[in-house]
């Protein structure tokens, strides 16, 4: 597994302080991140692929920092958002994954045949003639899953990706995360889908109030949150 390490991180927009003093290393396959809203959870989370940057402290992966290093750490970390028509570029299914491949200079073949086995990867084969943007929400996730995947990164940061899903599509993206072989890091509201993860982190008012293991921290959320 990679190594990411927020070392004292903080974040401030404007007088507002975002994060304060945030320290862990991680290295579990299956990472949580969970909070109320604007507790800054997603903020730390954008911080691995360098879609935030920290105003104080450091954040590493893998002895790359993403404030410094943003290409390579980004062929490293994939993101993956809340909301799947932020990620949807192409007309068609099979056109947007392969949009992502753009850079790595394929024969049509490889690129047909990557396509192929991300679709079948997430659960979507011989869709990829199918208009994306008529797919239905849970549909729509698992294609920017598609697109994220078929580029083979290490890391995956799911930033609320079950928010718009209804509880089947939510189930079935949960089974889809559980048996990928990348490193997950998930923020997520659904308590359920990170109670057994190896960590997760509680972020209150911008600090990390708890670390543990996922029944642990989950049960430690609970109490704060009544």
């Amino acid at each position: 597994m990679s190594t990411i390490r927020f070392e004292e991180v903080g974040h401030q927009f404007g007088e507002r302080v975002v994060l304060s003093d945030v320290s862990a290393d991680l290295r579990e396959s299956r990472v949580g991140i969970i909070g109320s809203n604007g507790s800054g959870k997603s903020t730390l989370a954008r911080m691995i692929n360098g879609l935030v940057h920290p105003t104080s402290g450091r954040v590493i992966v893998d002895d790359l920092e993403p404030a410094r290093h943003g290409a390579e750490v980004r062929r490293k970390v994939s993101f993956l958002f809340s909301d799947p028509d932020a990620q949807i570029v192409m007309p068609t299914v099979g056109e947007d994954i392969a949009f992502s491949l753009r850079r790595l200079s394929l024969e049509k073949t490889a690129v047909a045949a990557r396509v192929e086995s991300a679709l079948e990867l997430v659960g979507l084969p011989g869709y990829a003639d199918h208009p994306a943007h008529h797919l239905s929400s849970g549909q729509k996730q698992l294609l920017a899953m598609a697109s994220i995947l078929v580029t083979e990164p290490s890391i995956l940061v799911c930033d609320e990706p079950t928010t718009l899903l209804d509880m089947r599509n939510t189930r079935r993206l949960a089974e889809l995360l559980s048996g990928l072989s990348q490193q997950i890091i998930l923020v997520t509201h659904d308590l359920d889908l990170i109670v057994g993860y190896e960590r997760v982190l509680v972020i209150a008012d911008g600090r990390l109030v708890a670390d543990g293991h996922g029944a642990e921290s989950v049960a430690y959320y609970r109490k704060l949150m009544s």
